[in-house]
């Protein structure tokens, strides 16, 4: 239970930093969209990179070269999907959430932040970390598909452009 060998030691140690510089080799081929901001799809990728990892380092089952494998794959789909997904609008629509609207001209919509399971509480708070004190003053507060709030304020909401696509915008 506490130490079985000094080899298993090794071997955590050698395919480890392998490991190691493989993931980090795998990350820069595959873009920055692996570590940005995550939609849903990305963070599923992302756990599996890290779960693949984590096999590779404490299963002597899993060779080094099998892990490697498997996290090239894991980035090629990522890339294959994201491929996809900029020239393929319906696959994009599964793969990935549309931003929704939760306020437009200082009204909060109550529908939008129901379905989001999002608060009036939360909206406050994007409100006063963008440096806004009143809601009326708002021009649109909109969850983006990482799950964080954008806010415009009136003055800087312009002719509205940004809030194309946006669910519960009909511009």
């Amino acid at each position: 239970m506490w130490f079985d060998s000094w080899a298993d030691l090794g071997r955590v140690l050698a395919v480890g930093a392998a490991a190691y510089l493989t993931v980090v080799l795998v990350l820069r081929l595959s873009g920055k969209r692996t570590l940005a901001k995550l939609n849903a799809f990305d963070l599923v990728v992302t756990v599996a990179l890290g779960s693949t990892l984590a096999t590779i380092l404490l299963s002597s089952d899993v060779s080094w070269s099998e892990g490697a494998l498997a996290l090239g794959l894991l980035a090629l789909l990522q890339f294959v999907v994201a491929w996809l997904t900029v020239r393929i609008s319906a696959l994009r629509d599964v793969v990935t959430a549309r931003p929704t609207l939760l306020l437009l001209d200082g009204e909060v919509i109550p529908g939008a932040l129901r379905d989001q399971r999002v608060t009036d509480d939360e909206i406050r708070q994007a409100a006063r970390a963008s440096g806004q004190g009143d809601l009326a003053s708002l021009g649109a507060v909109v969850l983006e598909t990482d799950g964080t709030l954008s806010v415009i304020s009136s003055g800087d909401l312009g002719n509205r452009s940004a809030l194309t696509g946006v669910r519960g915008f009909d511009g």
